[in-house]
């Protein structure tokens, strides 16, 4: 890949946002790398012995105010948000077709981002649990979610093993080749990734079952570090983004406008870069500084 096809798709993947100023976003599943143009982060696994489930820093990134929730049964109100991005989590997560619905329910829109299949069964991470496809509109089969038109659907089947091919997985292993394999796929990143754009609502189906014993397993898999890329990657974005951040600077999100009812305060303070648990039988907020 080029130095100038690389640059492309990663503005297509990071940077370019398709919301106004005044929109308000959500990151889903923002981890150690929240999208720059993210007012809200929510994330579920926000230790550092989550590690495993990012690619950069082994915390979570408290950079905005940031919800610590199940995706799949997030705080917020119906509508609270004009656009939700979901980069890289639902091939993690045990019910990606609730975290659809989810994201379907709080936005308006939004992008998400998951592996392609074909790349993933050459070289995987074991704690991702799904294998990810994107299915042209029009063809059959329910899915969870609609939209209007022939809009694609994407299909996560559940893996079985952290590998496609347990011979080829253990030549690769023996011989020593993953990371040489790892970087002649990352020169048409392009093609490692669907960039799945919605909107009214997401268009997802599951295939398979998710064994729990699997699942657990991936979530102690260890860690995929890159810390002087993650630190690349941060550079660049804000030397690209720096004037829609400099006009929204002084944005202030007021608790009660983003939340459920049941989570709502009589104070109705503003949020804070900080880590929220909400404790709905409490009918408050219990607050993490970080």
């Amino acid at each position: 890949m080029s130095a100038l096809t690389a640059l492309r798709v990663f503005h297509q993947r990071r940077i370019a946002v398709p919301v106004p100023d005044d929109a308000l976003v959500l990151d889903v599943g923002s981890g150690d790398k929240p999208s720059w143009r993210a007012d809200v982060l929510l994330d579920r696994y926000t230790g550092a012995e989550f590690a495993a489930q990012r690619s950069g820093r082994a915390a979570a990134r408290v950079s905005r105010p940031l919800f610590d929730a199940d995706a799949a049964d997030m705080p917020f109100r119906d509508g609270a948000f004009d656009y939700a991005i979901c980069s890289n989590l639902l091939e993690h997560v045990p019910d990606p077709a609730a975290v659809a619905r989810e994201l379907s329910r709080v936005a308006r829109a939004g992008y998400i981002e998951v592996p392609e299949a074909a790349s993933a069964k050459i070289v995987d991470f074991p704690s991702h649990v799904w294998w990810c496809r994107l299915e042209d509109g029009g063809a059959e089969g329910s899915s969870e979610g609609s939209s209007a038109g022939d809009a694609p659907t994407l299909v996560l089947t559940a893996k079985q093993a952290p590998y496609f091919d347990a011979e080829i997985h253990a030549y690769i292993e023996r011989a020593g080749v993953r990371d040489d394999l790892d970087s002649v796929l990352n020169r048409h990143f392009e093609h490692r990734v669907i960039q799945y754009h919605w909107s009214g609502a997401v268009r997802l189906r599951t295939e398979g079952r998710l064994d729990p014993d699997f699942f657990a397993a991936a979530l102690r898999a260890p860690g995929h570090q890159r810390g002087w890329e993650a630190g690349a990657v941060q550079a660049l974005t804000a030397a690209w983004t720096l004037p829609t951040r400099r006009r929204r600077r002084d944005v202030r999100i007021p608790f009660n406008q983003v939340v459920k009812p049941e989570h709502q305060r009589a104070d109705d303070a503003v949020l804070e870069r900080r880590i929220y648990r909400l404790d709905a039988a409490a009918g408050g907020a219990q607050q993490e500084t970080q």
